[in-house]
């Protein structure tokens, strides 16, 4: 499900941003971890002077992704216009994922970005941190979806 009007619409329709949510329903299936999705069209005006990771990290927050109860939400960010993303993750998932992993997610992503394959760089990033996170984090009997699988598109 989108929760806001695709402003985006030249990168991804409706029905990718509905693949998208549904790949993040089903790999918090399998796992006790949190995946979000944030789409910014460009940043604002006040976040001008910070970088795509100072702007990604404010989302982290303002998305309440760190109140996690196993601190292991992760939030795959995006900058469209800038053609930018961010993979932020909690500290429970950084204590036992290697930067080294990270760094292959995000190649793999920015690989498909860079030849403007959008939804296959999202769905393989996806693919790659729900492997993880199923491999690293399972699903507990008791555990819940803390948060929205739904795909965040802000301007």
């Amino acid at each position: 499900m989108v929760s806001r009007k695709n402003f985006i619409s030249e990168y991804l329709s409706n029905e990718d941003l509905g693949r998208i949510s549904n790949a993040v329903g089903e790999i918090e299936k399998q796992t006790s971890g949190e995946v979000r999705i944030c789409i910014k069209k460009r940043r604002g005006f006040l976040e001008k002077k910070l970088t795509p990771r100072e702007v990604a990290l404010k989302e982290f927050f303002k998305l309440k992704m760190h109140i996690t109860k196993d601190k292991t939400g992760v939030l795959f960010f995006i900058l469209f216009e800038e053609h930018k993303f961010e993979i932020i993750a909690d500290e429970g998932l950084n204590s036992k994922i290697s930067l080294e992993k990270w760094n292959k997610i995000s190649n793999e992503v920015g690989n498909s970005f860079s030849k403007e394959n959008y939804l296959d760089g999202i769905l393989k990033g996806l693919d790659s941190i729900g492997q993880t996170l199923i491999r690293e984090f399972p699903v507990k009997d008791i555990d819940k979806n803390e948060l929205s699988d739904d795909v965040i598109i802000k301007l």
